[in-house]
């Protein structure tokens, strides 16, 4: 272990993105939720043992020729929590208001590569262990529940908080004279995490986990027919198409615009989402809601649930469509530009799904 060190480290890097990348696929799904559980096991057992090894060594009992191994199997296990993490929290995020979040994430990802010795101290583990269980707490409640909000952000808290105040109890059983030593830094390394990811919640910073904008767009026309929706908009720069530019629309003010959006959710989940369309002042410097539309969505479609909203456009300028969480944490935000004509000049229609 010692030798080869730093290519079983790369190994375990390479070997959990694979891991992730096979059993990650919906947050729902029953590989996903099993694959986060099994972390969790593997977490427990992992640096528990470590610290049963730690404190009968200190009592003159010889230390296996194994134990390098345990820290080893930690480093891969958080490893995986950080990548499962920055997989679904990246996909659900609004970069613009989400990334100090991600960029927490992906420090913590690759500082688990960098700081792997530090897996070896209880005090380390224990403040990310439970980082990792909030994280994870926060999505999956809402897919056992099958809602979301402010009382499943705070009972997340509180079923994570339990969690790992049961497992101080473990650790404590192992080995008390070695735990005391640590309890009051774990304490308030957890107590800090806790209120940080309460001001990323509360903050609207956090991404909309379990929530996902999968396609959105706005057009001059969308109709709804059966299960197909039809829209028409005029041609682009494949700029647009690929998301590297705002649309501008021409049309005559008073007219109105739609925006479209496919949010998906898990099985079993309904809630409400609303779309917030917002002009920029360019006086005030600032955005100005001009109207907002909430209606019901149901989880469980791949493509996400379809749904649009209608505006009508009294003023030229900068505008956005802000898709929001019953909660106000921001799903996906549709950005655009409208330029008064006396037409609209020539549409290509799509079928959306």
């Amino acid at each position: 272990m010692n030798k080869y060190e730093r290519h079983l480290s790369a190994a375990a890097m390479v070997a959990g993105f694979i891991v992730d990348q096979i059993f990650f696929g919906r947050v729902d799904l029953a590989r996903t939720q099993a694959l986060f559980i099994a972390y969790i096991v593997i977490c427990v057992v992992s640096i528990a043992l470590l610290h049963r090894i730690e404190t009968r060594t200190s009592q003159g009992y010889e230390r296996p020729r194994w134990r390098p191994v345990v820290p080893f199997v930690t480093q891969f296990t958080l490893g995986g929590f950080w990548s499962g993490f920055v997989f679904f929290y990246g996909r659900a995020a609004v970069l613009g208001v989400s990334w100090p979040y991600l960029a927490l994430l992906v420090a913590i990802l690759l500082g688990n590569e960098i700081f792997k010795k530090y897996h070896e101290r209880l005090i380390f583990t224990n403040v990310l262990f439970f980082f990792a269980l909030f994280s994870y707490a926060i999505f999956a409640v809402p897919v056992y529940t099958g809602s979301i909000g402010v009382w499943n952000f705070l009972f997340s808290g509180i079923v994570a908080a339990v969690l790992f105040v049961l497992f101080q109890f473990l650790l404590y059983a192992l080995g008390k004279s070695r735990y005391k030593s640590a309890m009051r830094p774990i304490t308030t390394g957890a107590v800090i995490v806790y209120l940080l990811i309460n001001f990323f919640y509360f903050t609207g910073i956090l991404p909309p986990l379990p929530l996902s904008l999968k396609t959105g767009g706005i057009y001059e026309s969308v109709v709804h027919t059966g299960t197909t929706y039809t829209a028409l908009r005029e041609h682009e720069s494949f700029l647009v198409d690929l998301g590297l530019k705002d649309p501008t629309l021409h049309i005559p003010l008073g007219s109105s615009l739609y925006a479209y959006g496919a949010v998906f959710a898990p099985i079993a989940l309904t809630t409400t989402i609303t779309h917030r369309w917002q002009w920029y002042d360019p006086k005030a410097g600032e955005w100005v809601t001009e109207a907002a539309v909430a209606y019901p969505i149901e989880g469980g479609r791949d493509g996400g649930y379809l749904g649009y909203s209608a505006k009508s456009i009294a003023m030229a300028g900068k505008w956005r469509v802000d898709i929001e969480t019953i909660d106000g944490r921001l799903i996906g935000r549709l950005g655009f530009s409208v330029v008064a004509a006396s037409s609209t000049p020539a549409e290509s229609t799509s079928i959306l799904n």
